[in-house]
């Protein structure tokens, strides 16, 4: 068998597991198969060398495919119109017994509240509760640590259930921390810092981020401090995607978003956003003063 030959063969061994994958995202038959045939596409333009796990390299392919159309869906303000009663496409990869129960719970009042999550909050959510997929794995496809993949699915899990947000008694707590770090930040009190961040306290800036302040991933509470000392003069707590974070706005647009991660009552992951894409799909709200 020649590779183009193995390949094909490989790749139809996968179709289902794929095709099941998309449409849970997309909730749409058609562009499901539009996200596999890109795949398919991708694939022979790429090294193939390099690929240790087909399936599981296929899988994130169709992730990113999958999350570069719910974007532009969200561009233009559309939603697909084909809403079926249920999933029959079948995961021949999966337990039947899981299968069955997926299959039971994605119907037509799934798919509604599916499309009321935002892109990133579905892809996390889908490829993590519903086909198992570690969060760091998920936070390679969405571009976010995984601290934050594991916010946005779960957030995205209490929405599924109909359960509210963070309970409003977490918010207030999480605010003080917020706004006493950026007290901190801006009166230069390094050991403050220190104070409210975990031990293990990770800063990490998008491409976009990391080319404009010229930093790069910081690990520890004392590196993360070191960065923040005397900063975030233009800063704000704010809720984003319904929780506790950071913004910066200049001439009042939204520049720079700050997710961040709690450990009990310390921040964990700081996550720096400032592509304009990402920043699009983010909703905010300050709080009065």
């Amino acid at each position: 068998m020649d590779e183009k030959t193995w390949l094909a063969t490989e790749f139809e061994a996968n179709r289902t597991h794929l095709r099941t994958v998309a449409y849970r995202m997309l909730g749409s038959r058609a562009e499901a198969e539009d996200a596999v045939q890109e795949a398919w596409l991708r694939l022979t333009r790429s090294d193939r060398d390099s690929v240790d796990n087909l399936g599981g390299w296929l899988t994130t392919v169709v992730a990113r495919i999958c999350l570069d159309m719910l974007r532009s869906r969200k561009t233009r303000r559309e939603e697909p119109l084909e809403l079926p009663a249920h999933g029959t496409i079948a995961d021949i990869a999966s337990n039947p017994e899981r299968e069955v129960a997926l299959a039971d719970s994605v119907g037509v009042a799934l798919l509604v509240v599916l499309q009321t999550l935002s892109p990133l909050e579905r892809v996390a959510f889908v490829l993590h509760d519903m086909f198992d997929l570690p969060f760091e794995e998920i936070a390679t496809v969405i571009g976010r640590s995984a601290a934050a993949t594991r916010q946005l699915a779960s957030r995205a899990r209490r929405r599924v259930r109909g359960q509210p947000e963070t309970p409003e008694a977490d918010l207030a707590r999480r605010r003080s921390i917020a706004e006493a770090f950026l007290a901190a930040s801006r009166d230069g009190d390094l050991q403050g810092l220190i104070t409210l961040l975990a031990p293990d306290a990770v800063f990490r800036p998008d491409a976009t981020a990391a080319r404009s302040g010229a930093v790069v991933t910081l690990r520890g509470a004392d590196a993360v401090a070191g960065t923040f000392k005397g900063r975030a003069q233009g800063a704000e707590v704010a809720l984003v995607d319904g929780e506790i974070g950071l913004i910066v706005r200049i001439q009042g647009q939204l520049r720079v978003v700050l997710s961040l991660s709690f450990e009990e009552d310390r921040i964990a992951v700081i996550d720096a956003i400032a592509d304009a894409g990402h920043i699009s799909e983010i909703n905010y709200s300050t709080f009065e003063s």
